[in-house]
Parts: structure tokens; sequence; C-alpha cells
């Protein structure tokens, strides 16, 4: 074993130490001969929220989201700054974090004798910056660590008596983007360290073979992008235009969308990609797509800072007749209802938001006349999202530390119960796994695989008299039951009536649908039938053939069709519908050419007591000349 330490000189700051140190505390079969000395490589993170406690939990939260330019010189470790630009909705979360901790430690039944405790750090909005902290949490705070073959791995990284500064953490609260969580998880996994999102909510990571440590308490988009492509469909909104974020999260959110539009007639105009580093950019040539096209209503994935920018764009240009459909990352952000430059362009937003029953304040609080993100309680969606991942990991814990048969246990030598300074992630992982617990509301809560059952309400933005605009409840989702109040929408016009957003007007009676030629099937030209053809249905496609075989079929014992040799009529009917399905056009006395695609009105017959003529040749109409046809077409009788 002694190329072990020669390893640890090697990779002390990366993964695979942390990995190793894991594997060798977990595998009982392995020891090791020499003590084991890693230490920190680059500059510790002090700045955080934390709280000391028997067992700590790490928070992963965008505190800021301005970060500085980097150069990538690949000749040195890169220089980062720190971020600016405070974030006082993710504020918000991180405070209601430490706010369910204390309402636990509070509570004498959960987690009874152990204090729980937390470190808080901030992400900055990066994929790289979450994956440091997640690192520098999982790794403990401490500049060094010992490690002997008696040394549990927690006193490994530091003293006794530390705080949460330097303790490690058996599980993670975090993060907030669905990009930032696949990579933290991969970084993670093979530690078996739990990570519980609060706002991811990608339909890739529901995948436990890929993201195994992975949990969260938003529902997966795919229950959102198949509820809007049903209300698409509902609606009638074939000509769409899509906004989505240039990652994961928008990318499979659009494809779930379209599977379940697929043959439903729904088409897109655009779809236009936007992404944080390049918003600026980004939205201006979204902004001028959008005003471009003919399409009426708009989807949108992304996260509400990138939307809000392109926003602020469509006001600047004075596009406001668009109706937008908006994710649950955006549906209910403040700091996009209260901005009065973006009510004139935003009014009549529907969206999706996940359930919330977090009890409001008091109304006594010294802040409560303060306006702002931070201090605003009335959408606590996000916020509650927290609470639960909060009160996931502490029942995991008390389940994890409970043991009923713990004196009989020890007589034994035996146990299998933890102690709060000895938790193993992978431990805990596994009663994550099996969780099943009353929140504080009432509501009952378990995950399923890696999701949470999927409950959203649906909203609506509608104006009020201050200019600003209010978020009004229109319906719910349930699963994949979609329950809508139309009555309650106050739409993008401004009224009740469903906005149009089609590329052409449906054909009426009397033509038919002709594709136009390298455009989406939700375009084409109305064209009139033909002499001696008729369309008795709008947005008529084809000849009813099947349809008429099956009505003769069902009803060929009554008078009429025995009246009509009904043995004739059948061979008539099924001889047309081979015509159809082939590039030839029999009739009974001459062969005409034709294509499929010109056959695409009713053929014209016409049932009498004497006769059925069937006018696809070009021929005078049967109906005014019918005895001088006789010699051209059968006669019943």
């Amino acid at each position: 074993m002694s190329w072990f330490p020669w390893l640890f000189t090697l990779w002390s700051p990366s993964a695979l130490s942390l990995l190793l140190l894991n594997a060798m505390d977990r595998h009982t079969g392995l020891e090791v001969v020499q003590a084991i000395v890693c230490s920190r490589w680059g500059v510790p993170i002090n700045k955080s929220l934390s709280q000391d406690g028997d067992v700590i939990i790490g928070g992963l939260f965008n505190l800021y989201y301005k970060r500085s330019a980097v150069e990538h010189g690949f000749t040195k470790l890169p220089h980062y700054e720190p971020c600016t630009g405070l974030e006082l909705e993710s504020l918000k979360n991180a405070y209601t974090m430490t706010f369910a901790v204390e309402e636990i430690n509070r509570n004498s039944t959960l987690l009874p004798g152990v204090k729980l405790g937390y470190r808080i750090l901030d992400s900055c909005a990066s994929s790289y910056w979450a994956q440091q902290v997640a690192l520098s949490l999982v790794g403990g705070g401490a500049p060094s660590c010992n490690l002997t073959p008696s040394t549990p791995r927690s006193a490994a990284h530091g003293q006794p008596g530390e705080t949460a500064a330097g303790q490690p953490v058996p599980l993670l609260i975090g993060t907030s983007s669905s990009t930032s969580t696949i990579v933290v998880s991969r970084v993670l996994g093979p530690l078996s360290v739990p990570l519980i999102s609060y706002l991811a909510s990608c339909p890739c990571l529901s995948d436990r073979l890929n993201f195994p440590n992975v949990f969260r308490t938003i529902p997966s988009d795919i229950y959102q992008a198949q509820a809007m492509a049903r209300m698409a469909i509902r609606f009638r909104w074939t000509w769409m235009g899509a906004v989505i974020v240039n990652n994961d999260y928008g990318h499979l959110a659009i494809q779930a969308f379209q599977e379940e539009t697929r043959g439903k007639g729904v088409c897109f105009e655009f779809i236009e990609t936007v992404l944080k580093g390049t918003i600026v950019s980004d939205a201006s040539r979204v902004a001028l797509t959008i005003q471009a096209s003919t399409a009426r209503v708009i989807l949108v994935f992304c996260w509400y800072t990138e939307i809000k920018e392109v926003f602020l764009e469509l006001a600047k240009i004075n596009v406001t007749d668009r109706q937008f459909l908006a994710s649950e990352a955006w549906s209910t952000s403040d700091d996009l209802l209260q901005d009065l430059d973006i009510s004139k362009v935003a009014s009549g937003v529907v969206g999706s938001s996940q359930k919330a029953s977090l009890p409001l304040c008091s109304g006594t609080e010294s802040l409560e006349g303060l306006k702002n993100t931070f201090t605003d309680i009335s959408q606590l969606r996000v916020a509650y999202n927290v609470y639960l991942a909060v009160y996931a990991a502490a029942h995991a814990l008390h389940s994890l530390l409970s043991c009923p048969d713990r004196e009989s246990s020890s007589e034994n030598n035996s146990s299998t119960c933890s102690s709060p300074k000895h938790i193993k992630p992978k431990e805990l992982l596994q009663h994550l796994n099996k969780l099943n617990f009353t929140t504080p509301q009432g509501d009952m809560f378990y995950f399923q695989g890696a999701d949470i059952p999927a409950k959203y309400d649906l909203v609506n933005w509608q104006e009020t008299p201050e200019g600003s605009l209010k978020l009004v409840l229109i319906g719910r989702v349930d699963g994949f039951d979609l329950h809508l109040n139309e009555s309650a929408i106050q739409w993008s016009t401004g009224s009740n009536q469903v906005p149009v957003s089609v590329c052409t007007e449906s054909c009426p009676p009397g033509t038919r649908k002709a594709n136009r030629k390298g455009e989406p099937l939700c375009c084409f030209d109305c064209i009139q039938c033909a002499e001696g053809e008729i369309s008795n249905q709008t947005d008529s496609l084809h000849s009813v053939t099947t349809a008429v075989f099956v009505m003769f079929l069902c009803y060929r014992q009554t008078p009429m069709v025995r009246a009509n040799n009904s043995e004739l009529s059948f061979l008539l009917l099924l001889s047309l519908k081979l015509c159809f399905l082939s590039a030839w056009c029999w009739s009974l006395d001459e062969v005409v050419w034709s294509r499929p695609t010109e056959r695409k009105c009713l053929p014209l017959y016409i049932y009498t007591d004497y006769h059925l003529c069937d006018m696809a040749v070009p021929e005078p109409p049967c109906a005014s000349t019918p005895e001088k046809n006789t010699k051209k077409h059968l006669m019943a009788r």
C-alpha cells in the first residue's frame, strides 16, 4: 500500500482523493498501513452562512449572479474574482433553509437530542463555482487532514469541537439549475453524497442510472411541458414560437413538448436559444425574431434573468401583442411582476408553478412595509421547495440515527446504528430512497426515484390598477391531468378572447388543403375542389370513401342499402379505396392518370332509387343530367 501517499500527493485537490478516502472508510477489508496526509490546494472558501450542530448539512445558492471575466491561458491556475450583484430571491431561499433548520431544532420529536446545523455557500450561478463549493463542503473546510486505519473520516478533517466551517457535510441542498446539478452530481456521485435540488427540473435527472444521488423537490419538466402541449392543442395554437435556454433544461423541455404534440398539427415557426453569458446579444436577436414572426403564442423555457432581458428588448421595439407561456422557472418571479416596463409586454402570461402551502408571516414583522423580492411573502413557491428539501434531509437523518434496539445491539457488539459524528453518506442515501413522512402542513411527502409527485398550479399574469402585474390562479396540473378555468384567464389581448396563432386559417367546406412545398404542414393553401368533387368538412384532406364503406357495412340489412344493390356498392367503394392507395385511378370504361395529392376532395355520389353515380372521372355532373350518363355509369336498376 506504499503507493497511496504518492497518489494523494499528486491528486490531493481533486475529487479522486475524496473518492479514495471514502472507499477506504467503507470497505472494511481494506487496511492502510501508513498514515495519509492530504493538503488543500488553492484558497479556502471563508465566506459562508453557518450554524454549528451535531450534524451539518450544506446549502448551495446563487447569492450573487454577476461573474467577472476569467482569462484561461492554460499555463497556470485561473484566478476567479468574487461574484457581485446580490440576488435577493436566492437570499430569501437561503434564509428559508436557516428557518427550516431552526424549526426542526425546536421540534422535540424530529431528531431528538441531535442539533442540526448548516453551512451555506454561494454557487454564483456557475457550474464551476457550484463544483468548487460542493467539494469544499463535502471535504470540510480544514486546510489538511490526517487519516489512519483507526481514524474515522469525519475526525480526519479537523479537531474535536470544530465549527461548521470545518466539518464535512453528508448531504447538500442545491443547486438551483439543472446544468449545475448535473455537474455536481457527477462529481459527488462516486462518493454517494446525496444532492437535493429545489429548482433543477430537467427530465434527464430522473435517470437513476446516471444520477443515483440526485433528489429534487420540484417536479420534472416533462409534466409542465405536457401540460403546455395540451393547452396548445386545446386552444388550437398550431403555429408557435419558442425561446429556450441553451442547455439540457431548455432542449429537453422543448423535446418533451414536441413529443406530446407530434401528430396533432402543432408547428414551430422558430426556436431561439439564449444563454446568460451572451444574454445581451441573444435578447436583441430573439426580440427581432419575435417581432418579425407571424406566431402569436410564444413558449419560453428559461430562467427569469434571461427572459427579463428579452422582455425589455421587446418593450423597446413596442412588441406587445404576443401571448407567452411560462415555465415554472420564471412564472412567479417577483422581479418580473413588479417591473412596470415589462408589464405592457408580459400581460396575460400563462404559466405553471409548483403548489406551495408554506404558512405566511403573521403580519407583525417590522419589514412588512418594505417592498422588494426579499421581503415579499406573497409568493413562496421556490422557498417552499427549499423548505421541503431541508425536511427531507432531516427525516432521512432521523431514520438513519434512530435505533429501536440500541441496547440489545450494543450488548451483542453488532450495532448497525449510526452516530451524528459518524454518518456515512451512502447510508443516508439509502434512507432518502425509502423516505415517507408528513410535512408540518399535513401533506404526504415521498420520492418516486429522484422525483416527487407532480402537482402544479396554473397562474395568469393580470394587470392591476397600479400598472404592475399580479398572479391569478386559473387551474392546476395533477400528474398528467389538466384542470383549467378558461373564464378566469385574461389573455394578452386584455380580454377573455383566446388568441389565435395559426400559419393559415382553416379551409372552409368546398375547398381542400394543399401543402406548400418546403414549408411545415401547418402552412397550406386552400384550393377549390375540382368540378364533380365536394368537400363538406373544414380542413378536408381526403375522400371519405372508407367512412361510406363502413356506414354501408353497418347498415347493410336496411331497405335503403339493399335497394341500392349492396354487393355492387361494396365492390365500387372498395375499388375506389384501392384507387386512392395507388397512382392509378380506375373507372369502369376508361383509365385516368391521377396523382394521389390531387384526390383530396370527396367524389360526388348521388344515391337515388335507380342509380349510383361516381363522378371521379371528368364527366358532366350526374345530378344535372342523369339520363345522359346511363351509358357511362352503372345503373342500380
